[in-house]
């Protein structure tokens, strides 16, 4: 069980609302590049709502209580679940295989704090609108950082992957 999340370098998780704002051209190119390696993404419900999951390569799972765009309609491989985050993932696993999260901060941390994450991704953008900020430290605390890459186009940014202990529970 991986996650994914790009941050600005004061931890913001949005840029005008939305984490596609923070991203870059070798931040996109790295997201659609780590998909190749899963079989199915799990996003929750804010993320469904403020971001552009209309398509995807893999399933959808989205995780959430409340009603969706009706864009997400569209996108025939989206699947609701109204279950907890830990059930969630157990069956995203037993049905597809290798998830990837690429929700927002709350969920992510909620999954890294349970255990469930075992693979964090992380890019740093160099962008600071210091909005919806995250602490990066408390996020990654108790994981191992396994590489650390910048990009030459996009002065600032950095490319983390950690690795995490896998729930003992």
């Amino acid at each position: 069980m991986a996650a994914n999340l790009v941050l600005g370098a004061d931890g913001s998780t949005t840029l005008g609302g939305s984490s596609k704002g923070l991203s870059f051209p070798a931040d996109r190119l790295r997201f659609h590049q780590l998909r190749t390696e899963f079989k199915v993404i799990l996003i929750g419900g804010n993320t469904a709502r403020q971001e552009p999951y209309w398509v995807t390569p893999l399933p959808l799972i989205i995780l959430s209580h409340h009603d969706l765009p009706a864009l997400l309609e569209v996108n025939e491989k989206a699947v609701r679940w109204e279950l907890p985050l830990s059930q969630a993932i157990a069956r995203a696993g037993e049905l597809y295989g290798d998830t990837l999260i690429e929700a927002g901060p709350a969920l992510i941390k909620e999954a890294v704090a349970a255990g469930l994450v075992t693979e964090l991704f992380i890019t740093i953008s160099p962008d600071t609108p210091a909005e919806n900020q995250i602490d990066i430290k408390d996020l990654t605390s108790g994981a191992i950082e396994v590489s650390r890459e910048s990009d030459a186009s996009a002065p600032g940014s950095l490319f983390l992957r950690y690795r995490l202990a896998p729930s003992q529970k």
